[in-house]
Parts: C-alpha cells; sequence; structure tokens
C-alpha cells in the first residue's frame, strides 16, 4: 500500500505538472512516457538523453535535475506508509525493522523496473519555416530525440533514495521503534532531525501559499501550477540557502531558463558564469532582502522547536552544537538535490548551431564550503538561543511532582 499510494501521488503530480507545463501536446502520445520520466528523476533514476539530426548532423543533450515537489510528495507518502505498522512499538530488533523496509524495498524495485520500462520516447523537432527548415528537409537534418532510462543505475539511485526516506522518517518520528543499541542516540539525534523536517517542510507549505496566490492574481497561471507541481522546492530551498549568506553560481543561454522568479534567470543570463547570492539579486529587486529575515526566523523557530523535544536537562552549549551539525546536513543535503545542469544543442558539420533557438544551457551550482561554514555559525547561534529560550519549556513526557507535606 505504501508503495502504490507513493506511486500514485508521483505519478499524479508529474502528470498534473506537465499537463499545466504544455506538455499534454508532445507528438506521438509521448505524454505518459515523460510522466513516467518525470517520476524517475524525482527519486534520483537516471535518464539518458540522446538525439541525431541525420547523417550530417547531430544533437547532444544532457539533464541533471530533480522535480523535487514528486520527489517530496512520494517520501512523505512512502515514509508515512513505512512508519504505520510500528506506531506503538516502543522497542524493535535490527531485524524486524529490516524485515518491513526490505518488503518495501523488494516492491519498490519493481516499481523502478516498471517505470523505467515506461520511460522511454523519441522525439522529432520541427524547425519551423525558412531556410533552416528547408536544408533540413534537402539533408536529412531534422533533429530527432530521445530519452530512455539507464535502468541498473535507476535502480541503484532509487534503493538509496528509498533508504535515505525510511533513515529520516524513522530519525524524525518520536513513537517509531529504534533497536535497544540506538536508543541512547535518540535524544540527541531526534530533535534535531525533527527541526529540520520542520524547517525544510515550512519553507515549501509558505512557499505554496504564495505561488497559489501568485497563480491567482499575477497571470501566468498555468506555468505558475506547473513550477508549484514539479518544482517548488527546488526554489524555496534555493532561497532558505540564499537567505543564510550562501552563494551559487551559474549560467543561463538559449531559449531555457530557470522557473520563476524571473530575477534569478536575469542574473545568470551572462556570457560566462555568474554568481548568485542576495547581494547580486538586489541588484535587480531589493526586495530579495526579505530572504535574509525569512530565514532569520525560520532557523530560530527550528531551534526552538528542537530544544523543546529535547531533555531538560541538556545545556545551551549541547543545543548550539546539535543545531550546528543538524544545519550543516541540511545545507549539504540541499546543495546536492537543488543544483541543475542540463544542455542542448544541434550542430551541422560540427560546426555552430543549425538554428540557434535550438540550443541552450542552464547551470546552477553551489560554493558548498562557504554555504556549510555558514550553515555552522547559524546553527550555533540559533541553537544557543534556543537553548536558552526553552530552559522553563515543560518536555514532553514530564511529570511535576508536588512537594510532600511535612
Amino acid at each position: 500500500m505504501a508503495v502504490l499510494a507513493a506511486l500514485l501521488v508521483m505519478a499524479i503530480l508529474a502528470a498534473l505538472g506537465l499537463w499545466a507545463a504544455g506538455a499534454a501536446d508532445l507528438p506521438g502520445g509521448a505524454f505518459p512516457s515523460v510522466a513516467a520520466a518525470v517520476v524517475v528523476m524525482a527519486v534520483g533514476g537516471s535518464v539518458k538523453l540522446s538525439g541525431d539530426a541525420g547523417a550530417i548532423a547531430e544533437t547532444n543533450a544532457d539533464l541533471s535535475v530533480l522535480p523535487l515537489s514528486v520527489g517530496l510528495a512520494g517520501a512523505l507518502v512512502i515514509a508515512a506508509g513505512f512508519l504505520r505498522p510500528l506506531r506503538h512499538r516502543a522497542v524493535a530488533g535490527t531485524s524486524e525493522l529490516a524485515g518491513w523496509a526490505g518488503r518495501v524495498a523488494a516492491l519498490w524495485v519493481l516499481l523502478l523496473i516498471g517505470l523505467g520500462l515506461a520511460a522511454r520516447h523519441r522525439f522529432t523537432i520541427s524547425l519551423g519555416e525558412g531556410t533552416a527548415s528547408d536544408i533540413s528537409d534537402v539533408l536529412d537534418a531534422s533533429p530527432r530525440v530521445g530519452f530512455e532510462t539507464d535502468v541498473p543505475l535507476t535502480l541503484v539511485f532509487g534503493l538509496l533514495w528509498l533508504a535515505g526516506v525510511l533513515a529520516v522518517a524513522l530519525l524524525v518520528s518520536r513513537r517509531a521503534p529504534l533497536p535497544a543499541r540506538l536508543l541512547r542516540f535518540q535524544e540527541s539525534v531526534r530533535p534535531a532531525a525533527f527541526a529540520m523536517v520542520v524547517l525544510l517542510l515550512s519553507y515549501v507549505a509558505l512557499g505554496l501559499v504564495i505561488g497559489l496566490v501568485v497563480a491567482a492574481t499575477q497571470g501566468h497561471a498555468a506555468e505558475t501550477l506547473a513550477v508549484i507541481l514539479l518544482g517548488l522546492p527546488n526554489l524555496l530551498w534555493l532561497a532558505f540557502t540564499l537567505g543564510l549568506g550562501a552563494s551559487w553560481e551559474g549560467r543561463v543561454e538559449g531559449p531555457f531558463g530557470l522557473p520563476m522568479p524571473q530575477v534569478l534567470d536575469d542574473v545568470l543570463r551572462t556570457p560566462e558564469n555568474s554568481t548568485l547570492n542576495l547581494q547580486t539579486l538586489a541588484e535587480y529587486d531589493s526586495r530579495v532582502w526579505w530572504l535574509l529575515a525569512v530565514a532569520a526566523v525560520m532557523v530560530l523557530w527550528a531551534a526552538l522547536v528542537m530544544a523543546a523535544r529535547s531533555p531538560a536537562r541538556m545545556r545551551a552549549w549541547q543545543h548550539a552544537v546539535h543545531m550546528a551539525v543538524a544545519l550543516m546536513l541540511t545545507v549539504l543535503a540541499v546543495c546536492l538535490l537543488v543544483r541543475i545542469e542540463a544542455h542542448y544543442g544541434l550542430s551541422l558539420l560540427g560546426i555552430g548551431d543549425l538554428g540557434g533557438g535550438l540550443s541552450g544551457l542552464v547551470l546552477l551550482s553551489p560554493k558548498l564550503w562557504t554555504a556549510l561554514g555558514l550553515a555552522l555559525a547559524w546553527g550555533l547561534v540559533t541553537g544557543f538561543i534556543g537553548g536558552l529560550l526553552t530552559r522553563r519549556v515543560r518536555r514532553h513526557g514530564e511529570v511535576e511532582t508536588e512537594p510532600e507535606e511535612a
């Protein structure tokens, strides 16, 4: 049930997002295959792109991006299904947990194989009217682009994705049982893990509200809904790292680009790699400084949540250390998940681009060590403050004792 429910949710989100993006008009009945490919990519699977343009021309393409809206929805569903039969247990053996995970993984492998076989198609791209179209007809150089799933690699990364989801689910849930040998770690690990999940989901919830308002009031509703359904966490978790002060590098060329907001595309559409941070964004729109304020509030809130769920005997410096480590790992995960690398080009006789509008490039990668250093500093400060502010908060499970009468 967990695996099937996750598949259903991911397939619906992928299909609706692609439909809103206009992919329902793809030629040759490609829509189901593209939707399957989006689901494969959302769980870390590998989709290979290939192309050619007749005997004297060639295309090349590569794509590395995770549609995190689809992946996040699937992760939440499959985690809830995995935890449900374990919720009333205090302790579970390693073999028992491995058995539950193994059953989920076995069905997950079958699902990935089915998606891999379904996620393949081939397109012929029209160059429109004019000289480029005439040349392509005469020389049999009409560009054809296809995609297919690398099934073995998809199984590897898909199982790693599943393992990560199940591990995080066990770490976050207060009611999920752990093996006896791991119980000593739950007081320090579980509150921090829960706080980080709350932090990331809070960003998504806030962005969802803003996105729906934008779709209803600013026009371009279909494009906005496509971003929400396919890549909302991509944008919001990028904004989270920018709010912490992190910098990214990237470049945008050709007709392709980053989705809303437009300011991202403006900063990165340069001949060489550009730096994306609050300062460069503020040159185009000063409102981006609000990302700093939002990050400060959100991270402090996460620190308070972590401290409130931790044992009362824990000191403020311990909260600071736990928050710093948790925030560094969270920023590391975000940097790995949000990065983008996409390229498509068409050349004739190995020279130039045929119909220049068909060539495009989108690159976005983090300055990782700077981002991790900032996360460490933010975690230490907010964790210490959270520990001080929650000293008098009553912890879960604590029992107040009445003083004995003389």
